[in-house]
């Protein structure tokens, strides 16, 4: 198998800080044409609309991907809180939307306001202990339960199948995070993301989800 390295200089050091400039977001020859978009999802007339942020107009949803988005909404939909999604297609005679690609889809009013999102390359948590990990062009940050944070460079190896992993060393410990594109369910919260992970630290291994930030397209 062909393994592809690539190096994510970190503006953690001044000698790193003129590299940045060459961490643009990726674009995925299969998505040329297709838009990424935020926004809500509602039901109406048997049909899934939805709202892209900060826009008053709506879409009907046409799932041309074949995501199952309808099932994931009908799931996590309730008389409470409003459905947040993270979705690629293509806006059809300005009112239909040929959905391609599901992010993520969540109970959240607040998320259209995230003001991290675009410039996050991957996000992941998971619980049980609690851990969170956000990847941006200088480097990625490391949440865990009664820990203080942890600012690290990383190497990116592509492993094939979409699937990759972030490594990194601190503290003598080595850091891994695994990341496969597939359907995952967050266990506390019921927000489905496109991407399973794994943090794996000194080989004690602790399972989450994930979802490509606004800095990266894949």
């Amino acid at each position: 198998m062909r393994v592809a390295r690539s190096l994510v200089l970190v503006a953690l050091l001044p000698l790193f800080a003129a590299c940045q400039l060459l961490d643009g977001p990726r674009e995925n020859a299969s998505h040329v044409g297709q838009t990424r978009m935020q926004g809500q999802l509602t039901a109406a007339d048997g049909k899934l609309l939805f709202q892209p942020c900060n826009e008053q107009r709506s879409y009907v949803v046409n799932d041309t991907g074949g995501t199952s988005v309808l099932q994931e909404a009908a799931t996590l939909a309730d008389a409470q809180g409003k459905l947040f999604a993270d979705v690629r297609g293509n806006i059809v005679a300005d009112s239909r939307l040929d959905l391609e690609q599901l992010y993520r889809v969540e109970r959240s009013g607040t998320a259209c306001d995230d003001p991290n999102f675009k410039l996050l390359i991957l996000r992941a948590a998971g619980h049980s202990p609690e851990w969170n990990v956000k990847v941006s062009g200088k480097g990625m940050v490391i949440d865990r339960a009664d820990q203080p944070p942890l600012a690290l460079p990383y190497v990116e190896e592509q492993l094939g199948d979409g699937r990759f992993n972030l490594s990194t060393e601190a503290n003598n410990q080595h850091i891994e995070l695994w990341v496969a594109p597939q359907r995952c369910v967050d266990s506390t919260t019921g927000s489905v993301q496109h991407m399973s992970a794994e943090l794996r630290i000194d080989g004690q291994v602790q399972r989450g989800c994930g979802y490509f930030g606004g800095a990266r397209n894949d």
